[in-house]
């Protein structure tokens, strides 16, 4: 048996196997800065393919707070709808997990204009609106003021097709 193997057996695998199981249920891969659950996320919630995270690491409560997208901290994370979601502080986290349906974007973060069309088009985080208490993520400020022109229409209309829309994308 080689010196390596030894070491190996005698204690190395067994740490390295707690170090690996430690890191995925941080949620942190150890050959990547992306989290693990990157790979495990659902396409009905928009996510950062790069990152992993829920609307590109946006605090989704920010929004409503402090009335602008305010980028979430590392600290503050929690895993709803199988997605991550990442808060700028303690109490938005604490506000979120209580309410997620009242925070998280309409339509999982898709344009609900391009909803409507019947595309389903990833809402960029920059360009939002909160309407009727919802949030909403717009692919353009055309989509998004289109929308404010006209939002029950709009919405109904992305409403309907939204179900079927959904199903159709990945899981």
């Amino acid at each position: 048996m080689t010196l390596w193997r030894q070491d190996w057996n005698g204690g190395l695998a067994k740490q390295w196997r707690s170090g690996v199981a430690a890191a995925l249920i941080m949620g942190v891969s150890l050959f990547d800065t992306a989290p693990v659950v990157a790979q495990a996320t659902t396409e009905r919630v928009v996510t950062n393919r790069v990152s992993g995270y829920a609307i590109s690491g946006f605090d989704p409560v920010a929004y409503f707070v402090n009335r602008s997208p305010v980028a979430g901290r590392g600290e503050f994370v929690f895993v709803y709808d199988r997605a991550l979601w990442r808060f700028d502080n303690e109490g938005n986290l604490a506000a979120f997990q209580r309410h997620p349906k009242v925070y998280e974007p309409l339509f999982g973060g898709y344009d609900p204009v391009a909803i409507a069309q019947g595309k389903p088009v990833e809402g960029r985080p920059e360009i939002w609106a909160v309407v009727g208490a919802r949030l909403m993520l717009f692919s353009s400020t055309d989509n998004r003021d289109t929308l404010l022109k006209g939002p029950k229409t709009w919405l109904a209309t992305a409403a309907q097709r939204w179900p079927s829309l959904s199903q159709e994308l990945a899981e």
